[in-house]
């Protein structure tokens, strides 16, 4: 479990957090959370999550981190806003689970299509731009939302 501020800096990360990402908690209070951001995890997904949590909503994602020793990991990462006691917005939290091998399987190819529309775009804002349309692309044509996608490849794959 990790709670950010606003700008995505690490404010809080739980003992589990810091154990599997190889890093101590000085290493991570103040950085951006992309210090665990892998090469193979779409800029697309996270800007699908930046847009649903600045716009108030929750969101689930398939997440794949870069853990300081080099190895990486799978997560489905549930992330939403934090309030303060007046209802506004102050921070993120984000809970994790390990995610079924099965839902990864089946996410990959999508990360790949993603990355690869990514690949053609320098500026990282036009690569996110890019995915995101090519996601928003994808997933009309399975006539779903990310969410849904998400929730039936999570479904699917604890009924395994």
């Amino acid at each position: 479990m990790t709670k950010t501020d606003l700008k995505g800096r690490i404010t809080y990360a739980n003992d589990v957090f810091c154990r599997i990402s190889a890093l101590d908690e000085t290493d991570v209070i103040g950085q951006p959370h992309s210090v665990i951001r892998h090469p193979e995890m779409p800029r697309a997904v996270f800007k699908l999550l930046w847009d649903s949590v600045q716009q108030d909503r929750e969101l689930f994602a398939y997440v794949v981190n870069l853990a300081a020793d080099g190895a990486h990991y799978w997560v489905l990462a549930h992330v939403t806003p934090s309030r303060d006691a007046h209802g506004r917005i102050v921070g993120y939290h984000s809970n994790r689970r390990r995610p079924a091998a099965g839902a990864i399987a089946r996410v990959r190819p999508l990360y790949q299509r993603l990355l690869a529309e990514e690949a053609h775009h320098r500026r990282a804002v036009d690569a996110a731009n890019a995915g995101s349309a090519r996601l928003d692309r994808v997933l009309a044509e399975q006539g779903t939302t990310y969410e849904r996608y998400v929730w039936e490849l999570t479904n699917a794959a604890e009924a395994a």
